[in-house]
């Protein structure tokens, strides 16, 4: 029995001495090892964060490229010549005006120049000059004219048209512009109130051209 008793006390002195470190150095070096380990295990943390912050500025730079691509290219447009017209044209869709009256002024308008056309239709505003008129109308005394009238109404729709034209006349270039074709024609008439009646609308079309260019017209016929 003493010795079984001597055995276990050597194997548990074993035990004891094998768990516990012999030295101070030792535990350095354990402690060493482990900020090693944390070190190498923080690294490969950093490295996608940096991947990332690259792949932005990639980004970045592809978008600046485009942006002045697209500059570039605008620029080019701009500096293409224009093609000159000849030509302005004004179209007025359903307008709220007796169709019979804007035909009678679009034959008053032909072939004068637009600020000509647009003094003319001032002047009859103020009851100075007569638009001449066909049908069931009463003459006008001592203005040389059979049958006229003065349609206000229609008169500041067509002063509206015309100073639009010769805003487009002047954005074209266009020399001495001359009104060469003035149509007005019916337009779809709604309904008026409780459709007892209907409204009156027409469509207006007015085309002015180059002096020049209706010249030339003339002498190619």
């Amino acid at each position: 029995m003493g010795q079984l008793k001597e055995v276990n006390t050597r194997v548990k002195n074993k035990m004891t001495q094998t768990e516990k470190p012999t030295t101070i150095a030792e535990k350095k070096k354990n402690i060493v090892k482990t900020l090693k380990k944390q070190e190498i295990i923080k690294i490969p943390v950093e490295k996608p964060k940096e991947e990332k912050v690259e792949v932005k500025k990639d980004e970045a730079r592809v978008k600046d490229e485009k942006a002045e691509k697209k500059a570039s290219a605008k620029k080019q447009e701009t500096a293409k010549p224009k093609v000159k017209k000849h030509e302005a044209i004004v179209n007025g869709f359903s307008v709220a005006v007796s169709t019979k009256k804007s035909m009678a002024i679009c034959k008053f308008i032909k072939r004068k120049k637009i600020e000509k056309a647009i003094s003319d239709l001032e002047e009859v505003l103020q009851k100075k000059k007569v638009v001449p008129m066909k049908g069931e109308i009463s003459h006008q005394k001592g203005k040389g004219i059979m049958s006229g009238g003065y349609p206000k109404k229609t008169s500041e729709h067509f002063i509206t048209l015309l100073k639009s034209l010769q805003a487009n006349a002047n954005v074209n270039d266009l020399e001495e512009p001359i009104i060469v074709e003035a149509v007005a024609n019916f337009a779809p008439r709604p309904f008026g109130r409780f459709g007892k009646w209907k409204r009156k609308r027409t469509h207006i079309k007015i085309v002015a051209r180059e002096k020049k260019m209706i010249k030339q017209k003339e002498k190619g016929k």
